[in-house]
């Protein structure tokens, strides 16, 4: 849950304010005065590069050394694994790219994470561009798909990186490594290297990893764009990302809504996955916080409240809604024309995808990232990444709900104390106006 550098983070940096016009798709008319972003927060003032660090202090002074006028002659290799889903993968593999370049190592492309809970024997090849991938990185890290053979059985230094790391502890504690193996494993990749105080090559190294060495492969690409096709088809769209799936809500321990059954099942589920550290969770202290994703239905008065008409088209950018269609009758009446891959593509287009949660996940996140509004429903790793991605590319609307305010509003309309109609709209417009003028949404 902690805030990516190329996903949306914060920082003091300030920004003009241009008039935007009014529209169904475009609600207020200025943008925050205050970015909130960290880091580079990967909205560049021109394609492939991020403003500079706001910040750096003296002991990032010989880094500057790491200037990207191509990659230094390399003292080893460093070989990654990464862990989570797709996007926490992604970020995980940005970080290990600028680690990389600060260790004068040739990166090894990294192996994705096949024992998560959702088990994809995916390959860095099934859902990345490969070729692309070295390619657009040549000029900043050398990367090569194995590694040389004569090394592959040679004993490896195997360090799980500290959290939240700056050049310092790479230059320090990591390089002296070299003198004395020819290769560094990574254990893990996710958050080994801090958001903030970094030089602005390596951010922006970081971001150009993310948004475009990382590039899906042509198949997912493909089909990614000809499912943006014909959503917009239908008009201009809301990308929703639902995040009512079995994973997130056994996670969270969220169980608002659903049945005992139901909610028996996910805390068997999250007391059997052993990766889960907390396992004794209050589902109903964790949903007043705002720590639990928005339910369909919460969503479909959320969406009507802020003046979206029925007609709106709505992408469902997710895997299997926990508990089916049962659960998503709500949203479907307030918004028929309610679509997702399944129904956008023949099964006979998504076959080669079906059985593999990330590339499943990378068409959802194309057609995300394409919208005309983006809306999350809840703010994990796909949430930020694809608002940074849409910061990348401009400033693409996304409005992201303010769960905790929320939740206390509808049991509100639930209890009997307040109606749906003006009032509750004007309520939920007003919160997230403010929201929009304090940089929490774009």
């Amino acid at each position: 849950g902690r805030p990516r550098s190329c996903a949306g983070s914060r920082s003091s940096r300030r920004r003009s304010s241009p008039r935007r016009t009014r529209g169904r798709f475009d609600s207020w008319t200025a943008r925050p005065k205050t970015s909130r972003r960290r880091g580079c927060g990967c909205r560049p003032r021109r394609a492939g590069s991020c403003p500079a660090s706001p910040r750096r202090s003296s002991t990032d002074v010989r880094a500057l050394a790491l200037q990207s006028s191509g990659p230094e002659a390399s003292r080893g290799y460093l070989l990654v694994h990464t862990n989570g889903g797709l996007n926490q993968m992604r970020a995980g593999i940005s970080d290990m790219v600028a680690v990389a370049r600060i260790l004068k190592a040739t990166l090894i492309i990294p192996e994705l994470d096949k024992k998560s809970f959702w088990l994809d024997k995916s390959n860095f090849s099934d859902v990345f561009d490969e070729e692309h991938f070295i390619r657009y990185l040549a000029n900043d890290v050398k990367v090569e798909k194995n590694l040389p053979k004569e090394l592959v059985k040679a004993p490896k230094s195997v360090r799980y990186f500290k959290s939240w790391s700056g050049v310092d502890y790479y230059q320090n504690e990591i390089s002296p490594l070299w003198e004395h193996r020819q290769v560094i494993r990574a254990a893990k990749s996710d958050s080994r290297l801090a958001n903030n105080f970094l030089p602005p090559d390596i951010q922006k190294l970081r971001c150009r990893t993310f948004f475009q060495a990382l590039r899906f492969a042509p198949p997912i690409e493909a089909l990614g764009n000809l499912l943006v096709e014909r959503m917009k088809s239908f008009g201009p769209y809301i990308a929703l990302h639902l995040r009512y799936e079995k994973d997130m809500l056994a996670f969270s321990g969220c169980t608002y809504g659903l049945s005992d059954t139901e909610s028996e099942e996910l805390a068997m589920i999250r007391g059997n996955t052993t990766y889960w550290k907390v396992k004794d969770i209050d589902p109903l202290e964790q949903r007043s916080h705002g720590h639990c994703p928005l339910t369909p239905k919460e969503v479909g008065m959320f969406l009507s409240a802020l003046g979206y008409p029925s007609s709106t088209p709505v992408y469902i950018a997710a895997g299997e809604i926990y508990g089916g269609e049962s659960h998503m009758v709500d949203l479907q009446s307030r918004f028929p024309i309610l679509m997702n891959k399944e129904k956008l593509a023949s099964a006979e287009e998504l076959r080669p995808f079906s059985q593999y949660a990330s590339q499943m996940a990378a068409l959802d996140y194309i057609v995300s990232v394409e919208s005309d509004v983006f809306i999350p429903s809840y703010s994990g790793n796909m949430a930020r990444a694809v608002a940074g991605h849409r910061r990348f590319h401009g400033h693409r609307k996304t409005i992201s709900p303010d769960r905790k305010a929320l939740v206390h509003l509808f049991d509100k309309v639930d209890s009997g104390l307040l109606d749906e109609g003006k009032r509750l709209s004007q309520k939920i417009i007003e919160m997230h106006q403010k929201r929009y003028r304090t940089g929490h949404e774009s």
